[in-house]
């Protein structure tokens, strides 16, 4: 995430804050953390009473439009990051959650600051792509003792947005695969919205192969649901970043690296397709963040020209 010096925190949202800070430490700088859709991110800096600072994250939903999932994606999260906590998946630590604004302005969750950043650009993508896989592999391997709640997909045939100049057969073709019943599964944890950019990198500046991931955010989809539609996500997310041919490389490196996949081809498109047709309904609302994070060759209408490209190219792997 980009960031700037110019961030200020809504008074009542610092005085929570600060009860949940250690003796003596107090906030000494605020930074606005962009690159996220649906809540405002800030960086808190913590001045220590040894002269020293860390690093706290403030998650808070500003946005009307978000308001009213507000109370349940910030429980997710704070259930998945308790969750997770001590298992190997790096993720941030739990510092305080408000999910109803009860004693901040706006419903918010307060955690710990991991090192890195996301990279979006296309250098050393066959190590990333790599590290993705065994990342999510990782994280599907986790067992709660509490299944959290049930996955959910809002794209029905009828919400679909086909591309302008797409290949209106290819299309309908695609919308008829989310119209059959889901196949059934054998449920995992899904982290439901893992792609590049809910993933920390560390990228050596003189050798991009060797990149390690740091950290992975924004649990606030944490569900239970089938491998295959984490694999999906982040394929498609793949697909409009880097090109159709790297969406299709996800899926590859996703069983190298050991993960399971269903067991049949039908099965398999019907995730693969069923993702891919809720990216049509959010192209600008993705592309955006991407641009402002330096992708500017990102524009809405190129993002839609790989989506386009991306559905062909799985409804013509699956014959």
């Amino acid at each position: 995430m980009d960031h700037d010096e110019t961030a200020p925190v809504r008074p009542s949202t610092l005085t929570w804050v600060g009860r949940h800070l250690e003796a003596g430490e107090r906030i000494v700088g605020v930074e606005a953390l962009h690159g996220g859709i649906t809540a405002e991110v800030r960086r808190l800096i913590i001045g220590r009473p040894d002269g020293g600072t860390r690093a706290l994250v403030l998650r808070s939903y500003v946005d009307p439009f978000h308001l009213e999932h507000a109370e349940g994606g910030l429980i997710g999260e704070a259930d998945a990051l308790t969750l997770l906590a001590g298992t190997g998946v790096p993720t941030p630590s739990l510092v305080a959650v408000d999910p109803t604004a009860a004693q901040c302005e706006y419903p918010s969750l307060l955690m710990t600051h991991l090192a890195g950043r996301t990279v979006l650009d296309d250098e050393g993508m066959e190590a990333r792509v790599r590290l993705l896989a065994r990342q999510l592999v990782a994280i599907h391997a986790v067992r709660p003792a509490e299944r959290p709640r049930e996955y959910t997909t809002l794209t029905t045939a009828d919400t679909v947005v086909v591309p302008r100049g797409a290949d209106a057969a290819v299309w309908a073709a695609a919308i008829d695969v989310i119209r059959r019943p889901a196949p059934p599964y054998e449920g995992r944890f899904l982290h439901r919205d893992f792609q590049p950019g809910n993933v920390l990198f560390d990228v050596p500046s003189s050798n991009p192969d060797g990149a390690r991931i740091t950290g992975v955010i924004d649990w606030a989809g944490a569900s239970w649901g089938p491998a295959d539609l984490d694999v999906a996500h982040c394929s498609v997310n793949l697909a409009l970043l880097h090109g159709p041919a790297w969406g299709l490389r996800f899926a590859v490196a996703y069983e190298e690296a050991g993960g399971v996949l269903a067991a049949s081809v039908s099965e398999r498109l019907y995730w693969r397709v069923r993702d891919a047709l809720a990216a049509s309904e959010e192209v600008q609302s993705v592309s955006q963040p991407w641009r402002e994070a330096g992708r500017t060759d990102l524009t809405t209408r190129s993002v839609e020209e790989r989506l386009d490209a991306y559905v062909t190219a799985l409804m013509n792997a699956s014959g």
